[in-house]
């Protein structure tokens, strides 16, 4: 925008200079050409009155001023004498010299129909059929014409300069509150609901500025009764859930009957997958709050700590976790909310675990690019189709794979809303040689590659 409105100025500025300066350059160039022309004709006919005269006073009277003019001016004269004036050059006969011999008739040639050429001819008529031509160099004029269009170039570029420097000092001051909008906007949109703009610049602006702040004040009065409800929520639901499982395990221990027993363990077995449905809702209602702002943050060491974790459990199914990609030794850095990723890593990793067969292998890469960094984990599990992916990514629902069994149906999610405030993207594609891979594309920060 400011750009847009310096190149106005300079545009509205270029256009009062040509306005302006222009025609008055030409109207010097018009009067230079008149005053010169009219100067020469007033010299050539007064040497004509002298020619007229035929006596010899007058002839040395023309020599001597003809040569004084030659002397002081870039002129030369000449002379159709008949016999008067010898001394004098002659002038070649063309069809201005004979106008003005025969028809007594002044002629003026410029030498060219743009402005003028390399000389002036000005031919007057004297009596006795005689003439005197007066042939005018222009070198003197085209040196003063360079002149008068320099200097005003010239000083249309300075003037042009400063409209530039003063048009980028008004564009800034006019755009400022613009963009302390726009900067609170974004940070907005990284999850910064604390942020607020100065109430600056023009009546509109103020008003606008007004009203986000409100809006930002109410925004982050709802965030935060909505974080204060999933925190009760978190303690009132988990609370009875986890006593209704103790109860039903000394419910098992205390009792020998198969069928009881066997009851106790289904019910248990309910409770674990309420409990299971309960955490990932309340871990998609904190996604959906996004009450945290992106930061710099280190994927390796992230992907480095996460893996360590679940490593013990792959190990127990003989899984083998292995990480690969060039992150590894170039330790990019993304763009994230703190404890983003670590819940993401989560789920993937549980997926993946759940659907690998025993002694399988889970690959997990980063590869950091120009402006993002990709993390992909992929399994050798059963994979999905294309209409099993479609849907992978819809709460509650559940493939026919391992997850089916004991999945919540949260888990991609929870991925997907969760990378999705982060600014990235989330893709599920079919891994080599069979199987899933999760592609997680994350903003690279600044700092990637350090």
């Amino acid at each position: 925008m400011n750009r847009r409105l310096v190149r106005s100025y300079i545009l509205l500025v270029a256009v009062a200079i040509l306005l302006f300066t222009v025609p008055v350059a030409f109207t010097l160039t018009r009067q230079l050409r008149d005053d010169t022309e009219l100067s020469v004709l007033r010299e050539a006919r007064t040497m004509a009155l002298l020619l007229g005269n035929g006596d010899r006073i007058s002839c040395e009277a023309l020599t001597e001023v003809a040569r004084a003019y030659g002397e002081k001016t870039p002129g030369d004269v000449q002379v159709t004498s008949a016999g008067r004036c010898a001394d004098l050059p002659k002038p070649t006969a063309d069809t201005a010299l004979t106008r003005a011999v025969r028809g007594n008739e002044p002629t003026t040639d410029w030498g060219s129909d743009l402005i003028w050429g390399r000389q002036l001819t000005v031919t007057v008529p004297a009596r006795g059929e005689a003439a005197v031509r007066i042939v005018y160099s222009t070198s003197d004029m085209t040196r003063r014409l360079w002149q008068i269009w320099g200097f005003r170039a010239g000083l249309a570029v300075l003037v042009l300069a400063a409209a530039a420097a003063i048009g980028a000092f008004a564009a800034r001051r006019i755009t400022a509150p613009l963009r302390a909008l726009n900067s609170m906007a974004s940070r907005f949109s990284d999850g910064d609901l604390t942020a607020r703009t100065p109430e600056t610049g023009p009546e509109e602006t103020r008003t606008l500025a007004r009203t986000l702040n409100q809006a930002g004040e109410r925004l982050d009065t709802l965030i935060a009764s909505q974080r204060i409800f999933v925190a009760d929520a978190s303690h009132q639901l988990r609370t009875p859930l986890t006593a209704l499982r103790l109860s039903l395990d000394n419910i098992a221990d205390g009792v020998d009957d198969e069928f009881v027993r066997e009851d106790v363990e289904q019910a248990t077995a309910e409770v674990v997958r309420m409990s299971r449905l309960v955490n990932g809702l309340l871990v998609l209602a904190r996604a959906e709050a996004k009450v945290t702002a992106a930061e710099p943050l280190s994927l390796t060491d992230i992907v480095t700590e996460r893996l360590s974790v679940w490593r013990p459990a792959a190990d127990e199914r003989g899984v083998t976790i292995a990480l690969r990609g060039s992150g590894v030794g170039d330790r990019p850095s993304v763009l994230a909310s703190p404890g983003h990723l670590e819940q993401v890593l989560d789920n993937v990793l549980s997926n993946a675990l759940e659907v690998s067969p025993d002694g399988g292998t889970i690959t997990v890469r980063t590869e950091a690019g120009a402006g993002d960094v990709v993390l992909s984990v992929a399994d050798e599990g059963p994979g999905m189709s294309d209409a099993e992916k479609s849907r992978a990514f819809d709460r509650f629902w559940r493939g026919q794979g391992l997850t089916g069994r004991s999945g919540s149906g949260l888990g991609l999610a929870v991925v997907r809303q969760l990378v999705t405030d982060d600014g990235g993207t989330v893709a599920l594609t079919d891994a080599p040689g069979g199987g899933l891979t999760v592609r997680i594309s994350l903003r690279a920060s600044r700092t990637s590659g350090g």
